[in-house]
């Protein structure tokens, strides 16, 4: 492959050489040793309880974290506790809890 550069509003231009990537070759199952060591929320990924990894998508393991604080956060609105009172045991202001809350 080969790349071209110049400077903007100048005549000069490079030439770079670039290495194609070489690919390592791809194994059957029955020949690669593949340790499944899980990860916080599963023991294995082959016995994980989420339909797709968590660190697969960019944030996912943190918007699972608050849709799970979320609700419980509407769990102990219907038991009783307060808006000001969640706020201090979750460590988050009210507006938040608000938010959690959603029209609850």
């Amino acid at each position: 492959m080969v790349l071209e550069t110049c400077e903007i509003g100048g005549a000069d231009q490079e030439e770079v050489q670039e290495e194609p990537h070489q690919k390592a070759p791809d194994f059957k199952p029955e020949y690669c040793h593949y340790h499944d060591e899980g990860c916080d929320y599963a023991e294995a990924c082959l016995k994980c309880p989420f339909p797709q990894c968590l660190y697969d998508e960019p944030g996912g393991r943190q918007r699972w974290l608050k849709r799970a604080r979320d609700r419980e956060i509407k769990r102990l609105f219907k038991s009783g506790r307060r808006v000001k009172e969640l706020a201090a045991l979750f460590g988050i202001s009210r507006r938040t809890i608000q938010r959690a809350l959603g029209g609850s």
